[in-house]
């Protein structure tokens, strides 16, 4: 087949708003072998860790620099009670996770293991609270223990716990799905409820904590003009979760056998959180032109039918090339809506939905998806810059997506980094780019491709995808032509 022909312009003189570090963040649920397993595995394991987190996850994790991780869910956040998962770990009661497979979790994982897991990833913490089971004390007490310094009850049940000095917790959850999972309410309610718990998630010792609140389901514009009316002016983000399923939800898809119209269909849903980041930023507008308030995008990413043999409770699945583009795709739209999107969470970290890890007791493979996240690390933090392309329709069944598209940034060092995905599995793509500013001589890139659609890593293949150095590209002074593989994901680093 004869190449397709796109263009782009890249004009680097005029950067826009700052890529917020945090749209690369991450979520972990205790959801199927997510924590348990995925990364913590205790003390007296013999999977290799560090007081009781496993040390490959931990490393694999660092080499993304993630900036943030929402824990402990989801819908678990509305069930869980913070003082089971402190104390000593033989005192600490059981539960029942009752909304991911039914299974009994012996709360080894709590708090002091949270923090310290984002000590050792480098991130900051990001807590979701209990609103649809817990009540206003118990949050209350739970902001006291993770960050008061004072002679004070909850404070002094932390050091008696190990902990001398409080926490710096940067981010706080007020509920999860409070539409849903999170207690069924209605945006009225919810928004006074939001309103009651937040006056008492209180800056303590010092700590400045970003509250955030629950925000909408994909496209529930209702909900999100009631929480701006009446809590706008309350809340540091508005929360917002989108999954891209194939199918319908009795019936999503297999993660890895699906035919080229699926691929297709997956690719084009996806975009449709472009239309919903817009039209949620524009109430938002109305009520908080200065946009003071974020949009925090805290769940995100494919849900496929978990894998043949596996508890249906623990969202597992595995994760392809397909996967890869759909991760690309979005941080394309969440670059574009950067002056909005402060944060986004992708579900979830390891072993659940759009994973970035996978384990098999003491195995631990990276997925395509976790690639992205690599290839496009260098977009963290960025100024972005404004990116205009012009690209054939690619088009199964009357409905036609962008063959190519593209998103750019500059870092404070002053290199440009282009990022781009051909989303057409069988043809190649000419890209010819007019650059435009201070656009670095030399070029190098990477490049994410495989011969099929379904391509992914196994625990006897890991490498099957991995990035490989990228060279086909031409520069004369002002004027760049890429030639683009079909069904790739690329990324050029432009310096002086």
């Amino acid at each position: 087949m004869s190449p397709l022909a796109a263009s782009l312009t890249l004009s680097a003189e005029a950067p826009g708003a700052t890529i917020n570090r945090n749209i690369y963040g991450h979520f972990a649920e205790h959801l199927g072998r997510c924590v348990y397993e995925g990364l913590w595995v205790g003390e007296d394991s013999p999977i290799p860790n560090t007081r009781g987190i496993r040390n490959d996850s931990v490393a694999a994790l660092r080499r993304l620099a993630i900036p943030v991780l929402r824990w402990p869910g989801g819908c678990f956040a509305d069930e869980y009670h913070w003082r089971d998962g402190i104390g000593p770990r033989a005192l600490r009661p059981k539960m029942i996770n009752t909304h991911w497979g039914g299974v009994v979790e012996n709360n080894h994982f709590g708090t002091h293991e949270y923090f310290d897991l984002c000590g050792q990833l480098g991130c900051e913490p990001y807590i979701c609270g209990n609103v649809g089971s817990g009540t206003v004390r118990e949050m209350q007490e739970w902001i006291e223990y993770m960050t008061s310094d004072a002679d004070s009850p909850m404070a002094n049940l932390r050091r008696k716990n190990g902990r001398e000095k409080p926490w710096k917790l940067a981010y706080f959850g007020v509920g999860n799905e409070n539409w849903g999972c999170g207690g069924n309410m209605r945006p009225e309610f919810y928004a006074d409820n939001f309103l009651r718990y937040n006056t008492y998630v209180r800056n303590l010792s010092g700590n400045k904590v970003a509250r955030i609140a629950c925000g909408p389901a994909n496209a529930d514009y209702v909900w999100t003009e009631a929480l701006m009316q009446i809590a706008g002016g309350q809340m540091d983000g508005l929360s917002h979760h989108y999954y891209t399923v194939t199918g319908e939800w009795a019936k999503k898809g297999r993660a890895t056998e699906f035919t080229e119209a699926e691929w297709h269909n997956t690719l084009r849903r996806t975009l449709d959180i472009d239309e919903m980041i817009t039209r949620h930023s524009a109430i938002m507008d109305r009520y908080d032109p200065a946009r003071r308030v974020g949009l925090v995008v805290d769940e995100w990413g494919t849900w496929h039918d978990v894998e043949p043999g596996t508890n249906p409770g623990f969202l597992y699945q595995q994760n392809t090339l397909r996967d890869a583009v759909v991760a690309a795709l979005n941080f394309h739209l969440f670059h574009r809506h950067a002056a909005r999107v402060t944060m986004a969470n992708i579900a979830q970290t390891v072993n659940v939905l759009q994973a970035m890890i996978l384990t098999d007791g003491a195995k631990m493979i990276v997925t395509p998806t976790y690639r992205v996240f690599e290839m496009y690390q260098v977009h963290q933090g960025a100024a972005a810059l404004p990116v205009e392309v012009q690209s054939p329709g690619y088009e199964i069944d009357g409905h036609a997506i962008p063959a190519v598209s593209a998103t750019a940034s500059r870092n404070s060092a002053g290199a440009v980094h282009l990022s781009l995905v051909n989303a057409d599995p069988n043809r190649s793509a000419t890209v010819a780019c007019a650059l435009s500013g201070p656009v670095g001589a030399r070029a190098h890139g990477r490049i994410l491709t495989a011969r099929a659609m379904n391509a992914h890593n196994t625990f006897e293949r890991p490498d099957a995808v991995v990035p490989a150095d990228f060279t086909a590209f031409e520069r004369r002074g002002r004027d760049l032509t890429i030639t683009l593989p079909a069904k790739s994901i690329g990324t050029l680093a432009f310096i002086d």
